[in-house]
């Protein structure tokens, strides 16, 4: 009995030992359940969070292409149709080209060309003057018909030594504008923008080179053109100063330079016809300058040798009968004939004779017997050549 009583509490012991540690099945089984429920509250927000970003992907892409939309501006795609001419003014920057060409239907935006002038390098290299075009072109076509070599442009040239008269023949024949319309701005000197010294008239100052005119400019802004190209002249040969030196007039020079420009046969002696000119104008005696391009000039004639009769006119432009310089230039000199008359070749002759005026022959004296000698082989040289 004593061993079954003891062997009941001793297993009586261990059960409360057990139970006294916490470790019954059924509490076992709750804290199992109370896992899973842990692992459950976790999951579902994380559940969530996947489904949100997964959201928000989708927005974040749509909102991408939203916004490479709204970054790349509307361009036409191609190279165009049709035919338009665009005008870029001078000092036009590229942004104001671009708003241009898109008033004018060329390209979409003016964005896409503003960005098509920057991926080409090119945003320095625009020039003014007229393009040919075409419209609903994309900006990079755009970009290429802007190449100022593709200007419309026409190239006129006016040789040294044309009168003002035969200047505006040639800017009409060239051009195809009216005569009319060069004659009539040709009168209007102020607006031409000649220095003072000019006194209004352009005869000597219509500066003759070869010039691009574009096919909408005016015949006012083409003869602007060319007294612009007189005073960069004038400012780079420092003509005013250089008269004072010389004790003349600015005008006085390009009267000067208008006389040696026609009596000259070539480069080469234009500094010594111009020292002729002022030996008699300045020297001791003074003398007439007795030239025959002057009377030819004034009597609306062409030629280089005045008849007797023509000696008689009262024209001032006839130095034959009127002391000192004409009242102005008689053509328009080159940059060659005024650098010889701001730097006479230094001589004492008072006179030259071209003695074979087909091969521009001249030659020069300081003596009337040389010169008259000079006289006596012309002469000889229309009757048997030279």
């Amino acid at each position: 009995m004593d061993f079954l009583v003891g062997s009941d509490d001793e297993g009586r012991s261990r059960r409360g030992s057990r139970a006294s540690s916490g470790r019954e099945p059924g509490e076992r089984r709750g804290r199992r359940r109370r896992r899973r429920r842990s692992r459950g509250r976790f999951l579902a927000p994380m559940l969530a969070i996947i489904v949100l970003l997964g959201g928000i992907g989708a927005a974040g892409f749509y909102g991408y292409t939203w916004v490479r939309d709204v970054m790349t501006p509307d361009d036409y795609t191609g190279k165009g149709s049709g035919e338009i001419v665009v005008e870029i003014k001078d000092g036009q920057s590229a942004s104001q080209i671009a708003q241009t060409l898109q008033d004018q239907g060329v390209v979409k935006s003016a964005r896409a060309f503003v960005d098509a002038v920057g991926q080409a390098g090119k945003s320095s290299s625009l020039q003014p003057g007229e393009y040919t075009m075409r419209k609903q072109m994309s900006a990079a076509e755009a970009v290429k018909l802007l190449d100022p070599e593709k200007r419309l442009l026409e190239r006129v040239t006016l040789k040294e030594g044309l009168r003002l008269a035969d200047t505006l023949k040639q800017l009409s024949k060239q051009t195809g504008k009216p005569l009319k319309e060069f004659q009539q701005a040709a009168r209007n000197g102020e607006e031409l923008g000649l220095p003072a010294y000019a006194r209004g008239r352009l005869e000597g100052y219509a500066f003759p080179a070869t010039y691009e005119i574009r096919p909408k400019m005016t015949a006012s802004e083409i003869l602007t053109a060319m007294v612009d190209r007189f005073n960069q002249t004038a400012d780079k040969d420092d003509l005013q100063s250089k008269a004072r030196e010389l004790g003349h007039t600015p005008h006085e020079i390009m009267t000067i330079a208008s006389i040696v420009q026609a009596e000259s046969g070539t480069q080469e002696d234009m500094g010594k016809v111009a020292r002729v000119i002022y030996n008699r104008l300045d020297g001791t005696p003074r003398r007439k300058l007795e030239m025959d391009s002057t009377v030819m000039y004034g009597l609306n004639k062409y030629g280089i040798e005045s008849s007797g009769r023509d000696l008689e006119s009262t024209s001032p432009y006839n130095t034959y009968r009127f002391e000192g310089l004409p009242p102005g230039p008689i053509a328009n000199p080159g940059d060659d004939a005024i650098q010889a008359a701001l730097n006479p070749t230094k001589g004492e002759w008072v006179w030259f004779v071209t003695t074979c005026p087909g091969k521009r022959i001249t030659k020069f004296a300081s003596l009337e017997s040389d010169f008259l000698a000079l006289k006596a082989e012309y002469e000889r040289n229309k009757v048997n050549g030279c």
